[in-house]
């Protein structure tokens, strides 16, 4: 298992490396100019060219590339002086003339727009995505699994038509579509009775007790990130339940006389939920890229708001830390996802 998660880490690498490229690539082929949306369009020469030095904006393509990836590199070489010593947080390892092969975490420089550290960015806001994702998939998981027992034990049924029209529904509708119908109706025509806002951040500021959470603001986001997974476990559970239904030891155990929810929510359950934990842990990856519309649509202050807001900008630091970051959690979910497989089914073999 020890060799199979190091092969995989050294995939994950390659696909880390091949999104650095490709985004980097991207962002430079896009029209607008970084130290222009910095200064504004009234500033002169002098001071775009002090921006453009400031951030390496002066050199030529390949070379800012080549320093970009030495920044992101935990072994890499710097200048070795105090200045380059307080920015990197290094730990020299050879010293080469006036430079140095160090050791340090990945920089993701600054932003262009706020003059912050992009890990400063992100950590204020992926905390607010997680939380996003992780009661997205609670829900999803929650409703999904009892719709899908349901829609299995009354197979055919009114209920079993409904649970299955809900989930094509919801794998059809895309997020940007669904949040804007249930901002515009939970959040605004019906706002008098449930509460809730069109727009809204996890932390909001009281005049007399400061900063402090409102989770009402969740609500809406959350259900409209957790409709497609919901859809989705709705037919896995269906289907799984289905199957384990129809095994000889479900029939053997009517045979012996147990109870109906025994039978069902000890047995036949348990043994249905396989693909639905490597559904769910999967999903998790996916909610976290996903939530970039769905923050955005519903004013969430998290992880794809602000990326989306760096986009406009051309903020290329935050889009590159923002995406580099997901790319990241899908490495390390889908190698947690194999893991968690193999370990739920011996059958499964990791090589």
């Amino acid at each position: 298992m020890i060799n199979y998660a190091f092969k995989k880490l050294l995939y994950g690498l390659a696909v880390l490396a091949g999104v650095v490229c490709i985004v980097f690539i991207l962002f430079n082929i896009l029209p607008g100019d970084p130290a222009r949306m910095t200064m504004g369009q009234r500033a002169d020469v002098q001071s775009l060219d002090a921006v453009r030095k400031e951030f390496g904006l002066d050199k030529s393509k390949p070379v800012q590339f080549l320093l970009y990836v030495n920044d992101l590199l935990p072994l890499s070489v710097h200048p070795y002086n105090a200045e380059n010593q307080e920015k990197y947080h290094y730990i020299k390892l050879i010293k080469i003339g006036d430079d140095a092969l160090v050791l340090k975490k990945p920089y993701l420089r600054r932003s262009y727009q706020t003059k912050r550290d992009v890990t400063a960015i992100l950590a204020e806001t992926v905390p607010n995505t997680f939380i996003l994702a992780l009661t997205a998939m609670i829900f999803a998981t929650i409703i999904g699994v009892f719709l899908g027992v349901l829609s299995a034990i009354y197979k055919g049924s009114w209920i079993d038509n409904l649970a299955n029209s809900f989930a094509i529904l919801g794998i059809s509708a895309p997020s940007f579509f669904a949040g804007i119908i249930i901002a515009w109706l939970f959040g605004f025509v019906l706002s008098d009775y449930t509460g809730l806002n069109m727009s809204g951040s996890l932390y909001s500021y009281d005049p007399f007790r400061g900063e402090i959470m409102t989770w009402k603001n969740l609500w809406l986001p959350m259900i409209t990130l957790g409709l497609r997974p919901l859809a989705i476990i709705v037919q896995l559970t269906r289907s799984a339940m289905l199957d384990v239904l129809s095994q000889d030891y479900i029939r053997t155990a009517r045979a012996k006389g147990l109870g109906r929810n025994a039978i069902i929510y000890k047995h036949a359950l348990k043994n249905a939920l396989n693909p639905v934990i490597t559904a769910i842990s999967g999903w998790f990856a996916s909610l976290l890229a996903g939530s970039f519309f769905v923050e955005y649509i519903f004013g969430y202050n998290g992880l794809g708001r602000t990326t989306v807001n760096a986009l406009e900008m051309s903020d290329f630091p935050v889009v590159m830390g923002s995406i580099l970051f997901i790319a990241f959690v899908f490495v390390i979910v889908n190698i947690l996802v194999d893991i968690l497989y193999a370990w739920v089914d011996p059958r499964i073999k990791l090589t």
